[in-house]
């Protein structure tokens, strides 16, 4: 698999007002972006999946849910929980992967990375966007409360 490297303006700035605010709002902030941001690549993906069965389709979603084992991994490649999330598109049906990238019986189908792939600017834009309108929100909602106290 192929390396991709992505650059985005503006994030030293993102992360300098993210840090500005209390972890678990920094961290609610992006997870809600990262979700929203993540359905048009979901639907994407939805539209693209194999039918052999509608299950595959139900079953693609966007969510923060992780195993055991990739919240470690998430955990381990952080360099700063400060407020860092992650947000997934994908399946919950392991079908799902061997169509991806095929096995030993089955030819490859991709359906979730040309979904990406054709849904990654528009999706990293949408991101660059909302975060900074959240963020603002967010700031508003700490100070009001401050301000109360």
């Amino acid at each position: 698999m192929a390396k991709v490297t992505i650059k985005i303006d503006g994030l030293k700035e993102l992360d300098r007002a993210l840090g500005q605010l209390p972890k678990s709002t920094g961290k609610a902030v992006l997870r809600k972006v990262l979700k929203d941001a993540g359905e048009p690549v979901a639907k994407a993906a939805r539209a693209r999946a194999p039918r052999l069965t509608l299950h595959l389709v139900e079953t693609v979603d966007v969510g923060t849910k992780l195993t055991r084992r990739q919240a470690t991994l998430h955990r381990s490649q952080a360099k700063d929980d400060r407020a860092y999330a992650e947000v997934f598109v994908g399946t919950s049906d392991p079908a799902g992967m061997q169509d991806e990238f095929g096995n030993e019986h089955q030819a490859a189908q991709p359906w979730l990375r040309p979904a990406w792939d054709g849904t990654k600017d528009a999706t990293l834009e949408r991101i660059s966007n909302a975060l900074w309108g959240e963020i603002d929100k967010a700031a508003q909602r700490v100070a009001s409360k401050l301000r109360r106290r």
